[in-house]
């Protein structure tokens, strides 16, 4: 079973402020994973879109994502979701941000549009 198991990088063996990407998973998940956690405000990728839907469960903070020609305030406690081929980017809030960033692929493929 350990081969189903993932376990933290840096050997902490709690959930908070995990920060790692994560491709082709174990199991057959056929997703990838990007588990965010900063205390900064104002920062957050380029504008960039996927060929895949990206969805954003955000467990702590907020963030001001532009998804789209849509601007929208992403709070803990949200789900929002990026359909694939659409522009999106965010800035974190004031208080950070901690989400887990779920791409619809077993690998990462971006293109980056600034």
């Amino acid at each position: 079973m350990d081969t189903l198991v993932i376990n933290r990088a840096d050997g902490r063996a709690d959930g908070e402020d995990w920060a790692e990407n994560y491709e082709e998973l174990p199991g057959g998940a056929r997703i990838s994973l990007i588990l965010e956690s900063t205390t900064r405000a104002g920062v957050g990728p380029r504008l960039h879109q996927h060929p895949y839907a990206e969805t954003f469960l955000i467990r702590r903070g907020s963030a001001t994502f532009r998804i789209g020609d849509a601007e929208v305030e992403g709070h803990a406690g949200q789900i929002l979701v990026a359909p694939a081929d659409t522009p999106h980017t965010f800035r974190t809030g004031p208080h950070g941000y901690e989400a887990i960033h779920i791409h619809a692929n077993e690998r990462f493929v971006t293109t980056w549009l600034e």
